[in-house]
């Protein structure tokens, strides 16, 4: 794991909730557990103020990071789409966004790309994306942001479910996501019975999440009646809120032991 994405998954399950800022000593003590050294947590704490998801005031002797109000955003999409599962019935309406990039722009469009894909689309074609979703606001949000790209949304609908699983296969790779999950429940059934001291709880908890969270960039969240019959994904699911809440207890107690000593 990189030091930088230690940092988020911390401020995503303690710091935002902690105060929503900690201090350099406490966060150099709990980077500790990874093996990461004071020198290289200074170099991450200070690109991450540059970069805007952190904001430094001084507390005494002590340097303390505020977690930005634009990060706390960030972490909040992102809990969403890790934590949470749809649930509501499907009603049969594809949302497609169709956009234009020029070819100067190539980073603007893969950067479209990677959003949509965290979204939940997938792609039809090139430059045609479907969701099972209405995500009509983010995408709004999202091709704003990108100010040479242009994006018409439209809903559709299919002649029928033998179609709707057709399209489904066409903008998934559903055989690999599968595969995918079954390897991951491979690595990590078991992990909630196995009892673990403090430290070794929040190590593997920042495991988890890390390991876990790249399934919303492919895994569109589909609808039951577009996915094969015991859906893996499902039971990775269930798999990882069953770990996640089983080191919770440990894992707050070492991170207030040892990020809130100062």
């Amino acid at each position: 794991m990189r030091p930088r994405s230690i940092v988020l998954d911390l401020c995503g399950d303690y710091i935002r909730y902690h105060g929503g800022s900690i201090s350099l000593g406490g966060m150099t003590r709990l980077l500790g557990a990874f093996d990461i050294t004071e020198d290289n947590v200074r170099v991450v704490m200070s690109r991450l103020r540059r970069e805007g998801f952190f904001e430094t005031r001084r507390s005494g002797r002590h340097t303390r990071y505020e977690i930005t109000p634009a990060t706390l955003q960030m972490l909040d999409e992102g809990r969403d789409r890790i934590f949470s599962r749809s649930k509501e019935p499907w009603d049969g309406n594809w949302h497609m966004v169709i956009y234009q990039v020029p070819e100067s722009a190539r980073a603007s469009r893969e950067r479209l790309r990677k959003e949509l894909s965290w979204l939940g689309f997938g792609p039809l074609a090139a430059s045609t994306w479907l969701s099972a979703h209405q995500r009509r606001t983010q995408v709004t949000t999202l091709f704003t942001a990108e100010a040479e790209a242009r994006v018409d949304q439209l809903t559709a609908r299919s002649q029928g479910i033998a179609e709707d699983r057709a399209l489904a296969a066409r903008c998934w790779d559903l055989g690999q996501l599968a595969a995918d999950y079954e390897a991951w429940i491979g690595q990590w059934a078991g992990h909630a019975d196995v009892p673990l001291d403090d430290r070794a709880a929040l190590v593997t908890r920042i495991h988890l999440v890390y390991s876990y969270r790249k399934f919303p960039f492919s895994d569109p969240d589909l609808p039951a009646e577009l996915l094969p019959g015991d859906w893996p994904g499902t039971r990775a699911h269930e798999l990882f809120l069953a770990v996640y809440e089983a080191l919770a207890g440990p894992a707050q107690r070492y991170y207030s032991r040892v990020a809130e000593g100062g």
